[in-house]
């Protein structure tokens, strides 16, 4: 198949969070019969609810600048799926996602059709077998691999890594992994392995409890590294970091600050590996509290649940307090939306609401909100910033499928 028929099949799986099969026997024997390549990396497994994304970007940056050839694996993407498969920091290419598919669906049909399988892998196993082939053919020295959904059952949980690590741990896709946070903790902290070093950002208690009773091997708290003179601006934030007599600099080009808490977590990580932080300020991390144009301040982040959400939230009121603030809006109904515009539009002088191009969108006139300017796509809300002064700031925030079809408008815009 070419690139855009294996889209169009990847999609017709099934929305991958609706349609998650979670199970590690039907990626286990996939993967068997494509030669086991997820034995021939060394990885780095990141999982937790809020800032795995970036705190991945973060390691595999850090590891690039130090001269290792390294892959990054990501979810969901913004745009195009290519964006999930990184290979020494760019995405691989259409081409090369369509052969990688065209390698996993054709072992499959031949597993299925031989009573081998009991269904076709689902959209996330089918990406991550493929994400898995294209790293073994590349040949990568190390692999930053991001959980999908929870850990203990995701289809990324058959490597054994070199290191893991756990970020902060909050409310999400509770239908998936429980309701509570111990019950939360539980499914992350099912990445662990014997023997294998584990970092863990700082935790509610209770999460961190959970951790500490699950960990196999030695792991270090975020907390047991101090931050000293702290430096933060709405542009990002720089820090010295001291920890096991080890005293490092670390430059964080992502801007909020949960950020810091997010790059402490990537520096210890980096460290266990013998690597250097500085390769951190050279990251890239789209669509998360990211500017993309100066006047009027346009920034998108993608913040989708209530821990995000109150990340921008105070990015808001710390850098944004004494400025007029506009907010489009639009999220998925199955998320926790009447919490989430609760902290978030307090704080917005002009409220536009939309829906982002995905079936599972909340309809924008469900959403309460006195006085916002109700619209139907997100061109149509684009273009409704034509009245935003260029004195005034603009956010754009509700769900990462919404950041992904803004930013490909209006990048394409300023480019």
């Amino acid at each position: 198949m070419n690139y855009q028929e294996t889209v169009q099949y990847l999609y017709s799986l099934g929305n991958e969070v609706l349609t998650a099969k979670l199970g590690l026997e039907r990626i286990n024997t996939l993967l068997e019969a494509l030669g086991n390549p997820h034995r021939a990396c060394r990885w780095v497994h990141v999982a937790g609810t809020n800032g795995k994304g970036s705190t991945c970007a973060m390691i595999e940056a850090g590891l690039r600048a130090a001269g290792i050839r390294t892959g990054l694996y990501t979810s969901p993407h913004l745009i195009e799926p290519i964006e999930r498969i990184q290979i020494s920091g760019q995405a691989v290419s259409r081409e090369q996602f369509a052969r990688a598919f065209d390698r996993v669906h054709e072992t499959a049909g031949r597993m299925l059709a031989a009573g081998q399988l009991d269904m076709h892998p689902t959209y996330f196993e089918t990406v991550t077998a493929m994400a898995f082939v294209l790293f073994a053919d590349a040949k990568l020295d190390t692999v930053v691999l991001e959980v999908g959904l929870g850990g203990r059952l995701d289809a990324t949980n058959v490597v054994t890594p070199e290191l893991c690590v756990i970020t902060p741990i909050d409310y999400d896709h509770q239908i998936f992994l429980g309701n509570t946070i111990e019950q939360i903790a539980a499914e992350k902290a099912g990445i662990l392995k014997p023997d294998v070093p584990a970092v863990f950002a700082e935790q509610r208690p209770e999460a961190e409890a959970v951790l500490r009773g699950h960990a196999q091997g030695p792991y270090t708290l975020s907390r047991d590294w101090a931050i000293a003179d702290l430096e933060i601006d709405a542009r990002g934030s720089k820090f010295c970091l001291r920890g096991e007599q080890v005293r490092e600099q670390v430059q964080c080009p992502l801007a909020g600050e949960h950020q810091v808490e997010n790059a402490r977590v990537a520096a210890i990580a980096l460290a266990r590996l013998g690597v250097s932080p500085a390769g951190i300020a050279f990251t890239q991390w789209p669509g998360r509290l990211e500017r993309v144009s100066e006047r009027p301040e346009i920034i998108i982040d993608g913040a989708h649940n209530p821990a995000g959400t109150r990340a921008l939230a105070a990015y808001i009121r710390r850098f944004y307090s004494g400025r007029r603030v506009w907010l489009i809006y639009g999220a998925l109904r199955d998320k926790a939306v009447s919490e989430m515009t609760s902290i978030l539009f307090p704080l917005a002088n002009r409220i536009i609401l939309t829906a982002p191009a995905n079936t599972r969108a909340m309809p924008p006139e469900e959403i309460a909100a006195h006085g916002a300017l109700v619209t139907h796509s997100v061109a149509e809300a684009i273009a409704a910033l034509s009245a935003v002064p260029p004195e005034d700031a603009v956010f754009i925030a509700g769900s990462l499928y919404l950041a992904g079809e803004v930013r490909a408008l209006l990048v394409k815009q300023n480019s």
